[in-house]
């Protein structure tokens, strides 16, 4: 896939200009809306909305908590935004110091393709999974749930968040207990 204008009929929505600045690096003429903080203002959700009825709508944000917000109140405005995401270790900043901290702005050209190649529905599909799978397969109340829950969100490219969120994440994207059964086995044996 090529990541152009032309070519690429998508508008990404990202946190700030770094971010757009950096998506335009590797992919000119890429379209961004930045919503300008974690706190989405009004006007944005309205120019999202809109655009929703002509074009796709791709949800890009920081792995962190502030990104996972930004996230819920795009999705809520525009149920059928696609999601893309990149891992907390590809949004690292390579310097280390003042005021750096996980984001797209700091992300490859090879973790941008694959997010937005790899895009999932944020509308609830059907999948088989249940609490006593999930909890069976270690992703919670465990030891060591919050590492295993974080790899299996890198394997599957779903992000991340904590037993509740992350159930419910793997049911919104329709992700299967084969599949999940599949992520944790690779995660367990690295």
């Amino acid at each position: 896939m090529v990541l152009n204008k032309k070519q690429f009929n998508a508008v990404v929505v990202v946190e700030g200009k770094d971010d757009t600045i950096r998506l335009n690096q590797f992919f000119p003429g890429i379209e961004t809306i930045e919503t300008n903080g974690s706190d989405v203002p009004e006007a944005v959700l309205t120019e999202l909305k809109e655009l929703a009825k002509k074009r796709e709508i791709i949800v890009l944000t920081d792995p962190d908590l502030n990104g996972e917000r930004i996230r819920r109140l795009v999705t809520e405005a525009v149920p059928n935004a696609k999601q893309a995401f990149i891992t907390r270790k590809e949004g690292e900043p390579t310097k280390h110091g003042r005021g750096s901290s996980l984001g797209v702005e700091h992300a490859s050209k090879q973790a941008l393709m694959k997010a937005l190649q790899d895009l999932h529905e944020s509308q609830a599909l059907p999948s088989d999974l249940t609490k006593s799978d999930y909890q069976r397969l270690g992703l919670s109340s465990g030891v060591d749930s919050r590492k295993l829950r974080e790899q299996v969100g890198i394997k599957l490219r779903v992000g991340y968040g904590n037993a509740k969120q992350f159930y419910k994440r793997l049911h919104t994207f329709g992700v299967t207990l084969a599949e999940l059964e599949q992520a944790v086995k690779e995660a367990k044996n690295e």
